[in-house]
């Protein structure tokens, strides 16, 4: 089994789009409410669907983690566009190097680099 992608809720469609194009996702589908987009590396797809609602309804809880070799770098060229992070990248205890972001509706967004570690860290079950 793969997944195939996650869908967000988004209070206005044209904001987050913006956005996630920003981060460097590649938009692969334009109907109505709904985008979708491919990631730069892989095959992996998020979705935006339109909820219309006001963009001061409550913060999410959802969160979402992309990957980069070069976190750093990705983060300082993304600051340069105006994004602001919540947390510049910061080596974790559990062996990721992370940053952390908002995108327009609040949702969580980790970008990170984990190597070998987002597969197999030294506490993965046998």
């Amino acid at each position: 089994m793969r997944l195939n992608h996650v869908t967000l809720r988004v209070a206005e469609l044209d904001r987050s789009v913006v956005f996630y194009k920003l981060l460097g996702l590649t938009q692969i589908v334009a109907d109505g409410g709904y985008a979708r987009f491919v990631c730069p590396d892989g095959d992996s797809t998020l979705s935006l669907e339109s909820r219309g609602e006001p963009p001061g309804s409550a913060p999410s809880v959802i969160s979402i983690h992309f990957e980069s070799d070069r976190l750093d770098e990705l983060v300082g060229e993304l600051k340069g566009e105006g994004l602001v992070f919540e947390q510049e990248p910061e080596d974790q205890a559990y062996l990721w190097r992370e940053a952390i972001l908002r995108d327009p509706d609040a949702h969580r967004i980790f970008l990170y680099y984990a190597g070998v570690n987002r597969l197999d860290p030294p506490w993965r079950l046998p």
